[in-house]
């Protein structure tokens, strides 16, 4: 795809367990002309794939259409329980510039696929980060508030009236959640403990929204330590594992390295350890750079971006709980090796 504008588009779906259903909705993407799918991450114990394709800004609006109908076909949120918060099938689907595009042009598809998904599965969406059109609802935390479970209550409150489409759960696809934002990495912490537990209070105190606590009779919200980064604690029983589960929303303000020190420091504080980690998706590979520039130190300078890259990968663990491929698992690499000669 040289010279041509280029969007990413990550939605996560929740389906993680079938996978006849997981190849269902791949071949909905890859059949759509102009668009690369560069991987498909799915977890049983999220019970949610993440899909990653990415071309010109129409093709991947209409690949994520395409996701969209597919995923009401063959997912029914009535008999889904897993980890992962979600508040429908095709529970997030941001649009992310990678190159030639603006934000604001990711946010015009964002809408253009809301509205349509809307209308053609009859499902309320709302609109989130760059797309949003109101303040309040740009947080994805903030709308996914009561999940699945909690849905209809919260439709039945005007001030939460769905963006686009009927202010009625759809029974099997629950309500969707659609945007544009900058690139996220999504990446789970592992530790030597399968207590959530300590999971969910280390993620309180990494966070940047911090916890709540009572101080002097009153109940005051305390920051976390980690700017622009979201976090959860939760099991994987197929792990045998507890994880701390992370959103770097920037991950210029906060580097990988940076997290990964700071979430060992209050595992051991709680007695734990960090032991490695899994991405979920792709990663930027100026991400990684940065992460290898700390592990090599003085050696970093001229040195390739493969061994940088190899170099944040047994800094961060990144093999713990799969095989790290670098090919695959770094969206440029993947992008290059995807669009072919």
């Amino acid at each position: 795809m040289p010279d041509l504008p280029l969007v990413e588009c990550v939605p996560n779906v929740s389906e993680g367990r079938d996978p006849v259903v997981i190849a269902a909705l791949a071949a909905a993407i890859r059949d759509v002309p102009g668009v690369r799918l560069l991987h498909v991450d799915p977890g049983a114990d999220a019970h949610r794939t993440v899909f990653t394709f990415a071309g010109e800004p129409e093709a991947v609006g209409d690949a994520a259409v395409a996701l969209a109908r597919t995923v009401a076909a063959h997912v029914d949120m009535r008999h889904h329980h897993g980890a992962h918060p979600r508040l429908g099938a095709l529970d997030v689907c941001p649009f992310v510039p990678m190159r030639g595009v603006s934000l604001d042009r990711c946010a015009m598809v964002a809408r253009r696929v809301a509205a349509t998904i809307a209308h053609d599965v009859g499902m309320p969406v709302y609109l989130y980060e760059a797309a949003a059109f109101r303040s309040d609802r740009r947080a994805l935390p903030a709308l996914r508030r009561g999940e699945y479970e909690g849905l209809a209550a919260r439709l039945s409150d005007p001030a939460w009236s769905p963006d686009f489409g009927p202010r009625v759960v759809h029974p099997s696809m629950g309500a969707a959640i659609v945007g544009a934002r900058p690139f996220l990495i999504a990446w789970n912490l592992s530790l030597d403990t399968a207590d959530a537990h300590i999971a969910t209070q280390i993620a309180r105190r990494v966070r940047a929204s911090g916890w709540t606590s009572v101080v002097n009779g009153q109940r005051v919200r305390l920051p976390g330590r980690l700017p622009a980064v979201r976090a959860v604690g939760w099991e994987m029983p197929s792990y045998g594992q507890a994880q701390v589960s992370l959103n770097l929303l920037d991950f210029h303000t906060t580097a990988m390295h940076e997290a990964y020190r700071v979430v060992s420091e209050e595992a051991a504080a709680l007695g734990a350890s960090v032991i490695g980690s899994e991405l979920v998706g792709l990663v930027p590979l100026e991400a990684l750079r940065a992460s290898g520039r700390v592990a090599l130190g003085t050696a970093a300078a001229g040195a390739s971006d493969a061994a940088l890259v190899d170099a944040a990968r047994q800094m961060l663990g990144l093999d713990a709980v799969h095989p790290f491929a670098p090919r695959a698992r770094v969206l440029e690499w993947a992008l290059a090796d995807a669009s072919g000669p």
